[in-house]
């Protein structure tokens, strides 16, 4: 009788058994692996425990004869250090503890023995000290220690056997020293090297030109001096030379044009000098340029651009160039990102700058550009646009009017526009009313007049407003008040969000820091600023609806009356500013309770009684306060007990005519007792009775007057 498919015989049983077994032993954990892992640091979040072959655990992976050649622990929560005791996973080839807790320094000794290791990732973790001096094996491809506290210097020695090596990253410590050189001559494959965000000094080693599969080299944010070196355009395979924030000086060689596989090009922040080389237009697939706040020269207007198609952003900002707008950048159809800011150009906008219709960002501050109405006219056509910076030019010329803006589809995108120092006259122009989408409005320093305008307040997106520095009058309107993306936090939440393709710089008023860099526009604050204007009449007590409002400045103005007690409704403010205006009054004890407050003034006004205590408020310097006759207490020098005699008389003779006037009647009642002393001796008891009664009648009649 035939055996059923489905039932298997006892002796295919017994053999697949026996298989299996035999197997299973072959990649059973090594016992000296399994100690060393266990010994190597503390990994309760593993479940190591559940299983005495090692070879099943989470992470591990083995080979044919039981031995770790894998440890991969990315993001497990693993703190503490680790135990040289892994030095003796002699196997391993593969180590990435990346993206945990674990702290500590490498024991040197640790990597001796690991002379199979291909694969070296402990990035993002806690640890400090040196690196080892050696790596010994000769396998090494990867070497990834970036973003941790590692200091010291990297020895020459450290790479020594790295024949293999492809990438070697130690971004974001803090390392000192020099670079170390002749890194290329040890492996013939680097592709990526990446010194960024540490303190290296000195200049950039020689030698990179060996490196003929070199594709990225980064060092940004140190403090590397000289020239860029001049065999570095020999390494024509690179796509990125990220060397930003470092001392860098000089000119760019003529021989930058050897690099055609260049795409990012970044040396913002430097010190590097004379005009651009025309070759540097040869590198056609350039996709980011940023060569701001340097000191290059020349005439722009003879670049030709024409060639870079692939070209995205493009940032100049901060550099000696002379010329007008060069018309070949319009050839370069795929530009997201356009700043030409704090130049010498001059001249107009042309209309082929619409051409280019994937142009999100466009800043072209601090030229001596003219026709702001023409240009406006132009920038309507620009349908992609979602930051517009033009401050500091068109100089004495008109707000554009409302004209400009009779089609509907202008600006509809437009997020951030700024008007900055352009010492435009006339009026908040009408058309903004129309950008639903705006965010940041910034006319501050300029020449306008009349009243803020209601409307501004249903801007749905708007949490930036800066009217500095003008010659508005008019009160502070209720309707700004309602600005929903500082009332509501639904609303909030759908603005400043955005991604900016370029930061933007932001400079508070009065503030000698530097400039603050914006990625994205939700790290912008959400503030209202009408320093130094004209407005009059009171703070409206509507102004505690902006509950999501960070800062307020109000500063030199003419506003009068008093604090609205509504102000302790703004809980997120931060910094609030009332100073050189006519309040008066007493300062709300209410404001105590803004919690976040870091800056706060109301120097120069008519205010008085006692300066409110708070954790916030006492923190303070005097100054905050002074200008205030009336104001008493810390951090004031004059005590409050000087003054309580002259507040408490306010306190007695003020009456609203309807309650007990106490002060006359003790007057009144004293003089009473104080007559019977005197006459009862004088006076026959039964006359001076008679004479009592009358006279006590009399007062009764002038006390029932005085407190009717």
């Amino acid at each position: 009788m035939p055996v059923p498919r489905h039932i298997m015989p006892y002796g295919v049983l017994f053999k697949f058994f026996v298989i299996s077994t035999l197997i299973s032993t072959n990649h059973a954990c090594n016992k000296a692996d399994r100690e060393s892992l266990s010994s190597s640091f503390d990994a309760p979040s593993l479940n190591w425990s559940s299983s005495s072959d090692c070879c099943h655990w989470e992470g591990i992976t083995c080979d044919e004869d039981g031995r770790v050649t894998h440890l991969l622990l990315p993001s497990k929560r693993l703190h503490g250090g680790v135990s040289r005791s892994l030095g003796n996973l002699t196997h391993l080839s593969h180590l990435n503890l990346s993206h945990n807790l674990l702290s500590g320094s490498l024991e040197a000794r640790m990597f001796l023995s690991l002379s199979y290791l291909e694969i070296l990732d402990l990035s993002y973790n806690l640890f400090f000290g040196e690196v080892p001096l050696s790596l010994s094996s000769s396998y090494i491809r990867t070497v990834d220690f970036s973003s941790n506290q590692f200091n010291g210097t990297i020895p020459f020695s450290f790479l020594q056997h790295a024949w293999n090596l492809n990438s070697l990253n130690v971004s974001n410590n803090h390392f000192t020293g020099q670079i170390p050189s002749s890194i290329c001559l040890r492996s013939s494959s680097l592709r990526v090297l990446d010194f960024s965000h540490n303190r290296f000094s000195g200049s950039i080693p020689l030698g990179l030109g060996n490196c003929s599969e070199l594709e990225v080299f980064r060092a940004g944010e140190n403090t590397l001096s000289g020239s860029l070196p001049s065999d570095i355009y020999n390494a024509q395979a690179l796509q990125e030379i990220s060397l930003h924030s470092n001392r860098l000086f000089g000119p760019i060689s003529e021989n930058i044009g050897k690099l055609s596989s260049l795409k990012l090009m970044l040396l913002h922040f430097n010190n590097l000098e004379g005009p651009l080389p025309p070759p540097l237009m040869n590198c056609t697939n350039l996709v980011e340029i940023n060569l701001g706040f340097n000191r290059f020269s020349g005439n722009i207007s003879v670049l030709d651009f024409s060639e870079l198609t692939q070209l995205s952003k493009l940032d100049f900002v901060a550099n000696l160039f002379t010329g007008i707008l060069p018309i070949s950048l319009y050839s370069c159809k795929s530009l997201k990102a356009l700043r030409l800011a704090e130049n010498n150009l001059e001249g107009q906008i042309q209309p082929e700058i619409v051409s280019l219709k994937s142009l999100s960002f466009l800043s072209l501050s601090e030229n001596r550009l003219t026709n702001a109405t023409g240009a406006m006219k132009i920038l309507m056509g620009c349908k992609s646009l979602r930051v517009l910076l033009l401050s500091e030019n068109f100089l004495g010329e008109e707000m554009p009017d409302v004209d400009i803006m009779d089609e509907s589809s202008g600006f509809q995108n437009l997020s951030i526009l700024s008007f900055y120092r352009c010492q435009l006259t006339g009026q908040v122009p009408l058309w903004l009313l129309k950008l639903k989408k705006l965010e940041v409005l910034d006319l501050s320093f300029n020449r306008l007049t009349g009243p803020i305008p209601g409307w501004l307040g249903t801007l749905p997106s708007l949490f930036l407003l800066i009217l500095n520095h003008n010659l508005i009058s008019g009160e502070f309107p209720k309707e700004l008040c309602r600005l929903q993306a500082l009332v509501s936090q639904n609303a909030a939440t759908q603005t400043g969000y955005d991604y900016l393709e370029l930061p933007i710089y932001y400079q508070r008023v009065n503030a000698s820091v530097t400039p603050l860099q914006y990625k994205y526009l939700s790290n912008m604050p959400r503030a209202i600023s009408l320093r130094n204007n004209s407005l009059s009449g009171n703070i409206p007590f509507e102004i505690g609806q902006l509950q999501l409002l960070r800062e307020l400045d109000l500063s030199v103005n003419n506003l009068s009356g008093e604090i609205p007690n509504q102000i302790s409704n703004l809980t997120s403010l931060e910094r609030f500013d009332l100073s050189r205006n006519h309040l008066s009054g007493e300062i709300p004890a209410s404001i105590s309770s803004l919690h976040f407050l870091s800056s706060f003034t109301v120097a120069y006004n008519n205010l008085q009684g006692i300066i409110p205590s708070g954790t916030q408020i006492e923190g303070l310097n005097a100054t905050a306060f002074e200008g205030n006759q009336g104001l008493c207490g810390a951090p004031l020098p004059n005590k409050c007990q000087q003054m309580n005699i002259s507040n408490d008389t306010k306190d007695v003779h003020a009456s609203n005519g309807k309650g007990v006037p106490w002060f006359h009647f003790s007057v009144i009642f004293g003089f009473i007792f104080g007559f019977w002393g005197v006459c009862g001796s004088l006076v026959f008891i039964r006359s001076w009775r008679h004479a009592y009664f009358l006279f006590l009648s009399n007062v009764k009649d002038k006390f029932l007057a005085m407190a009717n």
